[in-house]
């Protein structure tokens, strides 16, 4: 693979304040140490080190804030990466970093608190999801549980099993903006799934409801309602969807770092 595509790397923070980052004595959340360091540095470090990514955008609040702390200074130092400032939401920022124009298609989006995310993954992901217009990242429950029985994530039940995201989308084309419009409509109820299907129309709900659409072929249908390819990649690893979200999240992800 060679360089061909930008990573935009969510670094913000919620409107109400993170315990994370409120227990670890820290202003926002991508700071709070995981594995001895800033969350951020390691899917950051990830994302600069995959062949096929030739810049990251860092999108947050406060960019000073990781420029000025001496554990992620780097970044504001390295030319491929650029901070961009961001509002509230994700899918209201990432419109605006659009509209910019000087942000080509096609586009991985990620998040700070991605700490296990690694080459595998991404080599996976982007060989999948490349082609289609828009796809997005899951773990099945099964893949997870075969290896960490003990990781409590937010499911969505389909007749092909039971989902969790795992942070990582694809925008391949300027097709996705209806999407990422849709997206910035339900941004608020992300964790709960039945709004977000709502939100594609009274089929997907109630299929999904009735088990009778499986994620992949619902996925599809959505695509062919926006009249683009979306496509859902059911990650191998089951670190895929292990984000640093409560405490315990973090004292897996730290005990997972220390056998790797």
């Amino acid at each position: 693979m060679t360089g061909s595509f930008t990573a935009i790397l969510l670094a913000g923070a919620r409107p109400i304040p993170d315990p994370l980052a409120q227990a670890a004595g820290v202003a926002v959340k991508p700071l709070v140490p995981v594995g001895g360091e800033p969350m951020i540095n390691r899917p950051a470090r990830a994302l600069l080190a995959h062949p096929a990514i030739d810049r990251v955008i860092i999108l947050t609040q406060r960019p000073d804030l990781f420029a000025d702390d001496p554990a992620t200074g780097w970044l504001a130092t390295d030319p491929r990466v650029r901070f961009e400032t961001g509002g509230q939401g994700i899918a209201s920022s990432l419109l605006a970093l659009l509209e910019k124009g000087d942000l080509p298609f096609p586009i991985l989006l990620t998040t700070a608190d991605h700490v296990l995310l690694d080459a595998a993954m991404l080599d996976q992901f982007v060989a999948e999801a490349t082609g289609a217009d828009i796809a997005v990242a899951m773990v099945e429950r099964d893949t997870l549980l075969a290896r960490y029985p003990g990781s409590r994530r937010t499911w969505l039940k389909f007749r092909d099993g039971w989902w969790s995201g795992a942070n990582i989308f694809w925008f391949g084309s300027d097709k996705a903006r209806p999407v990422i419009a849709l997206w910035q409509e339900v941004e608020q109820d992300r964790k709960k799934g039945w709004k977000i299907l709502a939100a594609f129309g009274p089929f997907a709900l109630l299929g999904a409801l009735l088990r009778i659409l499986t994620l992949r072929g619902g996925i599809a249908r959505i695509g062919r309602k926006f009249g683009l390819t979306a496509r859902l990649v059911a990650m191998e690893s089951p670190e895929a969807c292990i984000d640093a979200d409560k405490p315990d999240d973090v004292t897996l992800i730290e005990s997972i770092l220390a056998r790797r």
